[in-house]
């Protein structure tokens, strides 16, 4: 804010025609640029006749120093007391006679002072397009000037925010009586190029001097440091950045992002959009090519060359061409060459005994003595005697989760070769590691389905190897008539199975031989780290028909063949 003083007044009415020729300012009018600018005159009845004189040939002078015009400087007066009446708005008159004309037949309001209500309408009407605005668009500096001599009966400073808001810049003049706080809360920063206070409206002059001297300031853009990346524009005392076909402005308003055209989504590319300021191209994947429209693509055929060497089929893919064996083949490592499959090793052919791979199929086939039964996979199975079977099953951790359930699909393979009932096969089932479980007896289950079903249902125990307690588990509990074995006078063979993948952490010599001196024929089958003295230790003799072998839990399969040889009695072993 800034007070100008001066000397004593002389009787202002007959200054008023001499002070309007000193407005006439020296040399050509002010090249302003476009530019809107609204005054809002204070007209209440605080305002007396000869100082609203003044303030109207105030407003005659600033108009002949002002380059106005449709495209240079629009001019809109309203006045305001307990109401806002339009003098005339921006659109109104592009000639300056016909302006002054307009300002000197301006009669004052003489009511109140509503200053608030006065900034209100000038926000939302008078700087409105079609009260003749240009629009925001076109970037045209805003510019209101109130003067007023008294403190407004209604409240300014939230409605001169959102005029701020909106983009008017506020001057705000105070003359005589004028609020000084009121005047800074409409006036837009810095204050002390916003606020003015003159102790006369005579004294009115020395405002419309130093805001000219605003208006027709240096070109802000001739004289550097405007910072703009691409073009400066110049307004009244300011400047603001403009960009160059196909860039918009960044958030800095200074910098220019180009224009990404493929982030519209309307560019019509298959594959890719490649952006470019103001345009864009499209691009293809590796392996397609773009079509005539320049926007879809369509795969290169390599096989079309006629060099892709497939002995078989050639199948064109985005990184060239692939070679392909029709059904019944494999493509051999040189990615050439096919080769016939074994369907027995490539498929799950579920052949009980041994699958024979013929072409594009195979068939079952059943050791010497057996048949191929209706189903064309099992063969029949041991129907010739009747055995009491207990399976001890390692759980230590060294199993681990993954092979303890292809431990239990083995387990239900054998399964599948008895005759289970009460009167044929029965089976029982223990686990061990640290400590030993019966997961079901001899006695619990009377058919097949039942006994597959308890092994899927067990829960692996993990920790310790101690086998030496399962065969005296087996020896002492699993074969009693209370846990379902057959009396001993039935001459029922007893068979106990041991599974284990390592070595014991208790001694199993006593408790194997006891196992055999009772009477129980026992198989012994190893996996992984299993140790094969302990293995025959635990077998019964002679130990290459007892003792099984194999290095992985994945490739077990191939020792059912020998248990199910083994396991299944004669008749004549039961005469």
């Amino acid at each position: 804010m800034r007070g100008l003083l001066c000397s004593p007044l002389p009787m202002l009415l007959l200054l008023l025609r001499p002070w309007e020729s000193q407005l006439q300012f020296a040399g050509p009018r002010c090249r302003t640029g476009p530019l809107d600018l609204v005054f809002v005159i204070d007209s209440s009845r605080s305002v007396r006749p000869f100082e609203f004189e003044t303030m109207r040939q105030f407003l005659v002078g600033l108009l002949r120093g002002l380059d106005v015009g449709p495209n240079a400087t629009r001019v809109g007066v309203i006045q305001y007391s307990s109401q806002v009446q339009s003098v005339f708005r921006l659109g109104a008159f592009s000639r300056r006679e016909d302006m002054e004309r307009a300002i000197r037949a301006l009669v004052p309001l003489a009511q109140g002072t509503m200053t608030g209500l006065a900034i209100q309408y000038a926000m939302n009407v008078a700087f409105s397009v079609a009260e003749g605005a240009r629009p925001p668009e076109a970037r045209v500096p805003r510019i209101a000037v109130i003067v007023t001599d008294g403190r407004p009966q209604d409240r300014v400073a939230e409605v001169a925010a959102q005029a701020r808001a909106r983009g008017i810049e506020i001057y705000a003049v105070g003359v005589q009586r004028a609020d000084v706080g009121s005047l800074r809360a409409m006036a837009s920063p810095p204050l002390d190029e916003h606020v003015f206070l003159v102790e006369s409206f005579d004294l009115i002059q020395e405002f419309g001097l130093q805001f000219q001297g605003r208006l027709c300031g240096k070109d802000l853009c001739v004289e550097g440091g405007h910072g703009c990346q691409h073009q400066c524009v110049s307004a009244p005392g300011t400047f603001h950045c403009a960009c160059n076909p196909g860039y918009q402005l960044a958030a800095d308003n200074k910098s220019c992002l180009a224009i990404d055209l493929c982030a519209e989504g309307t560019h019509g590319c298959e594959h890719h959009c490649i952006s470019s300021p103001g345009s864009y191209s499209c691009r293809c994947r590796a392996g397609f090519v773009l079509q005539q429209d320049q926007r879809s693509c369509r795969a290169i055929d390599h096989c079309s060359f006629g060099n892709h060497s497939c002995q078989h089929e050639c199948v064109s893919t985005f990184r060239g061409p692939r070679c392909h064996c029709r059904e019944g083949h494999d493509l051999l490592p040189d990615g050439r060459s096919c080769q016939a499959r074994d369907l027995c090793n490539g498929v799950d052919h579920g052949c009980e005994f041994q699958c024979v791979s013929e072409g594009l199929s195979y068939r079952c086939l059943c050791p010497e003595g057996q048949q191929l039964q209706a189903d064309g996979k099992s063969c029949n199975r041991c129907r010739e005697g009747h055995v009491d079977l207990v399976l001890l099953v390692d759980g230590s951790k060294s199993v681990r989760p993954q092979n303890f359930e292809l431990v239990k699909r083995f387990v239900n393979q054998i399964v599948d070769f008895l005759d289970v009932s009460p009167e044929g096969t029965r089976v029982g089932l223990v686990q061990f590691s640290s400590r030993v479980r019966t997961e079901f007896p001899l006695g619990r289950y009377g058919t097949a389905a039942e006994v597959k079903q308890a092994v899927l249902a067990v829960e692996y125990m993990e920790r310790g190897t101690m086998t030496g307690l399962a065969l005296r588990h087996m020896v002492e509990h699993s074969f009693s008539e209370a846990q379902g074995a057959r009396p001993r006078a039935l001459n029922v063979p007893r068979v106990g199975l041991v599974f284990t993948d390592g070595r014991s952490q208790d001694d199993i010599s006593v408790w194997a031989a006891r196992a055999k001196e009772e009477g129980i024929v026992m198989y012994a089958v190893g996996v992984g780290k299993a140790v094969e003295e302990e293995l025959r230790q635990i077998a019964s003799e002679p130990a290459e028909l007892h003792v099984s072998y194999s290095p992985d839990f994945g490739s077990m399969t191939h020792l059912l063949e020998n248990l199910r040889g083994s396991i299944c009695p004669d008749k004549e072993t039961q005469a």
